[in-house]
């Protein structure tokens, strides 16, 4: 009785004693998924012994002799006696028919039931997405698909921004294929598990918004513990959305770097058009457009940028990569437009570029840098 029960545990077992939120790649989930196909397997084996020991016993055959004599009985394919079998061995010979009879069918009807349920088909899917997953740097990860969600995925798309969208509904799978998001899974947002499969050590910030303002809370919370513990040097740029300005407010204190007031965005778009259409039109083409040539970015210039504590003409952006500094962020957060050539850059400062996209990646590099460009040396 012991040794049944013992048996039946190990067709049952998972593999090792891995926690759920270390099943990162569902290599425990797959595993676990195979315990089907055990029980056939270990029955074939013991058949094949079996027969094998049998043909030996009782008709002294060679153990190659008996082997191959089992094989093409228990398989049914008809080849014949390779050797002369007495009466006792002829018994045991349909004996052995109908035992591999008997396995052939469980053997199939478990392969039937795997496939019908399609579990480790889901499991493989999800397997080669989360691989994918686990390959890409530099991405947004967007939490909660909706309208917002998919009209910035849409943006990120056409701008050649890797990004993964992450949703705990279960028809996330259909959605995300008709809009044809590139990577994707189902989970709850703010897991362990979840944080990891998103590869956020490599992601470069994480948007969420949700309609629900203690989801936003909760995410905010877990990406800055993970962010304490894995990126201390590398901050994540943590981007969400509140319904009121007090609950914007709490998710600045919490850790999110910008905090977007629908109600309030949508009424001072609504102002610009009533007061100066022609500016909201110019806006419109020129910030929201993927059609023009001119961009708008922030730069960061760090503590060790040969930028730091000159004066803007010293610089020479605008002379070296034709980018005109239109706005200047200080550390304290205070924001100086259209600065003055005489105005000083201090470190941890933001820089507001515009220009042409490839100078301004270039400009960000450049500005960047611990020595400054060959050409303005010359």
């Amino acid at each position: 009785m012991k040794l049944a029960k013992n048996f039946l545990e190990f067709i049952e077992k998972r593999n090792g004693d891995r926690k759920d939120n270390e099943d990162i790649f569902l290599d425990q989930a797959l595993y676990y998924e195979l315990r089907h196909f055990r029980l056939p397997v270990i029955i074939t084996v013991l058949t094949m012994l079996f027969g094998s020991l049998g043909y030996v016993i009782i008709d002294d055959f060679s153990i190659l002799d008996a082997i191959y004599q089992t094989g093409i009985t228990f398989t049914t394919v008809g080849f014949g006696e390779i050797a002369p079998i007495s009466p006792l061995g002829r018994i045991f010979t349909i004996t052995l028919i109908i035992l591999g009879f008997g396995v052939f069918t469980l053997a199939v009807g478990t392969v039937v039931n795997v496939a019908t349920s399609g579990e480790i088909t889901n499991i493989i899917k999800v397997r080669r997405m989360l691989h994918s997953i686990a390959r890409i740097k530099r991405h947004f990860v967007l939490y909660y698909l909706n309208e917002f969600t998919i009209e910035i995925a849409e943006n990120l798309k056409r701008n050649h921004i890797p990004f993964i969208v992450i949703d705990p509904s279960p028809d996330l799978e259909a959605k995300a294929k008709k809009l044809k998001f590139p990577y994707y899974f189902q989970a709850e947002p703010h897991t362990e598990l979840a944080i990891k499969r998103a590869n956020l050590g490599m992601a470069k910030g994480v948007i969420t918004l949700s309609d629900k303002e203690a989801d936003n809370i909760a995410l905010i919370v877990s990406v800055r513990l993970f962010e304490s513990e894995y990126r201390k040097n590398n901050p994540f740029q943590i981007i969400s959305s509140s319904k009121s300005s007090v609950s914007a407010e709490k998710l600045r204190k919490l850790g999110a770097n910008s905090v977007v007031v629908p109600t309030s965005l949508t009424a001072q778009r609504i102002s610009t058009m009533a007061i100066s259409p022609d500016l909201e039109n110019l806006l419109e083409s020129f910030l929201y457009s993927n059609d023009t040539a001119l961009d708008m970015e922030e730069v960061f210039v760090p503590k060790s940028s040969w930028v730091v504590l000159k004066r803007l003409h010293e610089v020479k952006l605008k002379t070296l990569l034709n980018v005109s500094v239109v706005g200047l962020r200080t550390k304290e957060g205070k924001f100086i437009a259209m600065p003055k050539r005489n105005n000083l850059i201090t470190a941890e400062s933001y820089l507001l570029l515009v220009g042409k996209i490839h100078d301004l990646k270039i400009a960000k590099k450049v500005v960047t840098k611990i020595h400054p460009p060959t050409e303005l040396k010359l």
